[in-house]
């Protein structure tokens, strides 16, 4: 091929190229039938509906109209990202969180709520409730969120706590025969001791449900009381004979015929020896032989109840 044929068919390359730009840049911006529609072009985009993932197309221009030409619906505490009113491009992803209308029992109050959160902890932490290590939850903290659900919060609390106690002093009990046996006398008053007691203690919902003892620490040792009792007895005329009992008035009580109401006597099952001091407050026995009718409660200090009648030596008390 000669040189200059080569060249001549340079040149008509180039001019069949230039020609076909040329059509092009006609067809799109000259024709006067053609129009670019850049806004209203089907777009690509994915959509994340709480965790439901999908692809979709639209030729809508904003995330509002996208809702509507969809029909998805949202209510005043979900969430859209990005905002409501960004612009939609090819590609974008928008993601959609639903908020669940849930109840939560804490701190002795229920507070009706909604969480956008995916667990109950994140739900807990929205609604600006702080739990210890302690607390406990129901369902626990990593249980999905459920609409209508109802989360119950119990607190724990445990603390050390110090606390005073008495400690009871003790009765040292001496006798004196030269006081008369209705006198007592404290020679010693008695003093309650103080102990420290320190308890970890642990509530539930404010409530204490446990308490053990660490440790007990003596601050005060008690005093002993110490009391002496007279025993002498002034007794007076003595009889002998029958003694039974009744049901009267449940104390240390009995009823004579011989021995003035108010008055005291001392009895003494002639049987076994064993003594007691009762306070008439009847009259009676009524029987041949029967010289006193012991109260239940005093006849079972010397004798048998089924004994029913016992022999006695009954001596008036004169002081």
């Amino acid at each position: 091929m000669t040189p200059k044929k080569s060249k001549q068919r340079r040149v008509l390359s180039i001019f069949i190229v230039l020609l076909g730009f040329y059509g092009i840049f006609y067809f799109i911006f000259k024709s006067p039938n053609r129009e670019l529609d850049f806004e209203n072009h089907e777009r690509i985009i994915i959509l994340d509906d709480n965790g439901l993932v999908f692809e979709t197309s639209t030729s809508t221009n904003s995330i509002s109209d996208l809702l509507k030409d969809k029909n998805i619906k949202l209510n005043e505490h979900d969430q859209i990202v990005p905002e409501i009113n960004a612009k939609i491009f090819s590609g974008s992803k928008i993601e959609i969180q639903r908020s669940a209308q849930i109840k939560i029992e804490v701190d002795g109050k229920t507070i009706e709520t909604y969480a956008l959160g995916k667990n109950i902890s994140e739900a807990l932490k929205e609604n600006n409730i702080i739990l210890t290590h302690l607390d406990k939850t129901e369902p626990r903290l990593t249980y999905p969120v459920e609409n209508n659900s109802t989360i119950i919060v119990t607190r724990i609390n445990v603390e050390e706590k110090i606390e005073k106690e008495d400690i009871d002093f003790k009765t040292i009990a001496k006798t004196n025969s030269k006081l008369g046996w209705r006198e007592k006398k404290i020679e010693q008053k008695g003093e309650k001791g103080i102990l420290e007691v320190k308890y970890k203690i642990t509530y539930k919902n404010s409530k204490e449900i446990s308490r053990v003892v660490l440790e007990k620490n003596i601050v005060k040792d008690p005093v002993s009381q110490i009391e002496t009792q007279g025993t002498y007895m002034k007794l007076g005329k003595t009889n002998k004979g029958q003694g039974t009992w009744y049901a009267y008035k449940g104390g240390m009580f009995a009823a004579s015929t011989t021995i003035p109401k108010g008055n005291y006597a001392k009895v003494t099952n002639t049987a076994n020896g064993k003594s007691i001091v009762v306070q008439i407050n009847d009259y009676g026995p009524q029987g041949k032989g029967r010289i006193i009718d012991l109260d239940k409660v005093a006849f079972a200090k010397i004798a048998s109840l089924g004994a029913g009648v016992i022999g006695v030596k009954v001596e008036e008390v004169l002081n």
